[in-house]
């Protein structure tokens, strides 16, 4: 096989590739708020950046591309970004991911975090922790995400069939 194919599929199969994610190379908290909806990711990610701002927690960065969103600090009282030091659960970030889940859905998954303490010793992500389930700022992604399946849609049910005992043999 000649070079010049090789080099044109090579550059073919580089270009179909899209290595520069703006998504930081972090995963969700275990502790995440998720559900699955009825949307494409692109389009989940739209929808839920939407149902942030007008629920006043204003997404900083939205990237429908790589279905990703992110707040500033919020002060958890006002959901208001703020320029008091994010420590304690009085200030808040929300991040959120969109991933492909079955055909045509979505897996959101957002994540409520704080600070307990500043530790300049320490990766910024190692001092980043959940908060409680019954934070307030919890509570309002929750009840977002609970709009937005019932408004889209979940994952198709799954119907167990009812198990039928195996009538006795007569031996």
């Amino acid at each position: 096989m000649p070079l010049r194919p090789v080099v044109a599929i090579a550059v073919g199969l580089l270009a179909a590739c899209q290595p520069n994610s703006t998504r930081p190379p972090i995963t969700p908290m275990p502790e995440a708020a998720a559900t699955e909806i009825r949307l494409p990711p692109q389009e989940a990610t739209r929808s839920l950046a939407a149902a942030l701002e007008a629920d006043s927690l204003p997404p900083a960065r939205v990237r429908i591309r790589d279905a990703y969103i992110e707040t500033a600090w919020l002060d958890s009282a006002t959901g208001q970004p703020t320029g008091r030091r994010p420590i304690g659960t009085g200030v808040v970030k929300i991040r959120a991911w969109a991933d492909p889940g079955r055909p045509g859905n979505s897996l959101l998954i957002i994540e409520t975090l704080y600070r307990p303490l500043a530790d300049p010793s320490l990766p910024e992500r190692e001092l980043e922790h959940q908060v409680p389930p019954d934070h307030p700022t919890a509570l309002k992604v929750v009840r977002i995400l609970e709009a937005m399946l019932k408004r889209y849609g979940g994952p198709p049910r799954v119907e167990e069939k009812p198990v039928v005992p195996a009538a006795p043999s007569e031996e």
